[in-house]
């Protein structure tokens, strides 16, 4: 085989909260993290040698800042065969949206290579490469429904939460994760998710109560900065969303909602004003 064209999802957090900041200048963290079926395409092709990335967004960079180059760097410097990959990516995840898009290519560039060059390293191996690539990269290895503690990479695999109707709104400009955290003060996040009790809801699918109880304490930053954000959250209540949050440390929002029919109505309101506005579905592990 000589070339492999995978499609990558998107997330969305059913929950965060913050623990804790370390030393490190991470954060401790629970989540839940959901894959949604807005893809990125990736085809990945042998080489004889050096790896080269293609985007067709032009807010990408196509050198050592793309963290799929990266991923591929760090495969090749373990992977026992010789050689190299062309790269091409299609974005169709808006870019740092709180999606997970870098972190979900990144991944699927890892699992494309080790298809490619004969399955040449073990799931261990790729899931260590993939931590050091980022927090979110070994979520996306296999996606689904997934509890994560620590700095988001210590990942307990939940029963898939598959099915749910989920429409996301991206008000078109970017957020920086890391200026979020830096601006999070840890003695006023607002409420809090009860995580267990929420995947005590996962568990049962009763979708209600997740979607009731979603709580995401980066708002506290990202909402307090862009207004705008809030008016989207309860935008999509009023739309009929039994419940809507903040995704990652935003700004795209989403709401879960109850039909697919009430989630493409009210997809069309949002169309008026944005042009990012994504009917989906949560699905579970690939």
């Amino acid at each position: 085989m000589e070339g492999l064209t995978i499609s990558v999802p998107a997330k969305i957090n059913l929950s965060i909260d913050v623990k804790d900041r370390l030393a490190s200048g991470y954060h401790s963290v629970e989540m839940i993290m959901q894959t949604i079926d807005l893809f990125d395409i990736i085809t990945v092709e042998r080489t004889q040698s050096d790896v080269s990335i293609q985007c067709d967004n032009p807010q990408l960079p196509c050198d050592h800042g793309n963290i799929a180059l990266k991923a591929a760097e760090l495969f090749f410097g373990k992977c026992p065969y010789k050689g190299g990959a062309r790269i091409t990516l299609k974005k169709n995840i808006p870019i740092a949206a709180g999606l997970g898009g870098g972190s979900s290519d990144a991944a699927g560039v890892l699992k494309a290579l080790n298809e490619l060059f004969n399955n040449c390293l073990t799931d261990a191996e790729l899931t260590e490469l993939s931590k050091r690539l980022g927090a979110d990269v070994a979520f996306f290895l296999s996606g689904g429904t997934q509890y994560a503690g620590g700095i988001g990479d210590e990942l307990t695999q939940l029963p898939d939460f598959e099915g749910v109707h989920i429409l996301l709104v991206n008000p078109g400009f970017p957020v920086s994760t890391k200026w979020v955290y830096t601006n999070l003060d840890m003695n006023n996040l607002g409420e809090r998710p009860n995580i267990p009790d929420i995947i005590n809801a996962i568990k049962n699918m009763d979708i209600n109560f997740v979607a009731r109880n979603m709580r995401n304490v980066l708002e506290s930053v990202t909402l307090k900065e862009y207004p705008e954000l809030k008016n989207i959250v309860d935008k999509l209540t009023e739309l009929g969303a039994t419940g809507s949050l903040m995704s990652g440390s935003g700004p795209t929002v989403f709401g879960i909602f109850p039909d697919g029919d009430t989630a493409k109505a009210a997809k069309e309101e949002f169309l008026k004003q944005y042009t990012n506005v994504y009917n989906t579905v949560t699905i579970g592990r690939r």
